[in-house]
């Protein structure tokens, strides 16, 4: 456990140590977030905040990662390149899902075509990484998902890799969604990556693994350290490039340990993002205009029913508190 915590003290401290220099840079640069008249109107005085802060936290969290592989392989002496050290499969998860928001936001901010990579540009790159990622995963580790609440798993044999595929895309996407308001997403996730860090360290034995509680904390501390700077009025938002890596992540993390039943609880925020979406725009279909929320995802609904941004916030760090407590239980 010692070892964790350092990991999330190491990438907190350098997240706070490197952000004041990034954040020059992307000012000097005028990188800066264009906010569209689509969303709330409260949201126009954000036009301009530096963007893509979400190279530190990948960057951060996948260096601290990948040093603690090394280490703890070095010390227990079972090789880095070892086939069952996970390490590759969460870096590949989680950069690759960042690399396409890196994509997106490049696009919007530095070449400043405001939008940005085409919806079908941006599902081929997941749906490509996602098949690559179900695969691997199929033929590494098997097709195994564990059940709550017992030592059982289910098979899903060949089906695992379709399902896997669509699951990952949706989860990449869904947090995507949800980075709309304010540390909302880097609140969210340092509660999630705490839960998996745990999970990994003192629940089930077949569950605990050293690489991928290092990798949650080295997550927690980057986010938490992002949060300095991202809290409400943020001085930098995360972009693409984060909320996508952060999907990224979680899916890594929940695949390379069959906890994909997990992520339920665990994401649940941002899983309900792109649910009020979907309801939203059906719900405007069938009714020839009407509309279920205020405006989706649902956050921005609570928005314009007169909730602050850090009351938002708040209520949603504590709505994914709870679940992930019960997460926990559930794996131990």
């Amino acid at each position: 456990m010692i070892a964790n915590l350092v990991c999330a003290a190491a990438a907190c401290v350098v997240m706070l140590a490197l952000m004041p220099r990034f954040l020059r840079m992307l000012k000097n640069r005028k990188m800066g977030q264009t906010i569209y008249d689509l969303g709330p109107q409260a949201h126009l005085s954000k036009q301009g905040t530096p963007n893509m802060g979400g190279v530190l936290i990948g960057g951060i969290t996948a260096s601290v990662g990948l040093i603690a592989s090394i280490v703890l392989s070095a010390v227990g002496k079972t090789g880095f390149f070892a086939s069952g050290n996970p390490v590759f499969f969460l870096l590949v998860s989680a950069i690759g899902a960042m690399l396409i928001g890196f994509a997106d936001d490049y696009t919007k901010d530095i070449r400043h075509q405001h939008e940005g990579l085409n919806p079908k540009q941006k599902l081929v790159g997941q749906f490509a990484l996602g098949i690559l990622l179900s695969l691997w995963r199929y033929f590494a580790f098997g097709a195994s998902i564990r059940l709550p609440f017992t030592d059982a798993a289910w098979d899903l044999g060949v089906f695992y890799v379709p399902l896997m595929t669509l699951v990952w895309v949706f989860i990449v996407n869904s947090t995507n969604l949800q980075d709309g308001v304010d540390g909302i997403l880097s609140s969210v996730t340092a509660v999630g990556a705490l839960c998996f860090g745990l999970i990994f360290t003192f629940g089930k034995q077949e569950v605990q693994n050293g690489v991928q509680a290092a990798f949650a904390f080295a997550l927690l501390g980057a986010c938490v350290g992002f949060l300095r700077f991202n809290f409400h009025p943020a001085k930098i938002f995360m972009g693409d490039t984060g909320s996508m890596f952060i999907g990224g992540a979680l899916m890594g993390m929940s695949m390379a340990s069959g906890l994909e039943i997990w992520l339920i609880l665990i994401a649940f925020t941002s899983i309900m993002s792109s649910v009020s979406v979907i309801l939203q725009r059906g719900y405007f279909k069938l009714t020839h205009g009407k509309r279920l929320f205020k405006m989706s995802p649902i956050h921005h609904h609570f928005e314009l029913c007169g909730m602050s941004e850090k009351k938002i916030v708040g209520m949603y760090a504590l709505v994914t508190l709870v679940l992930c407590v019960l997460a926990y239980w559930m794996a131990a």
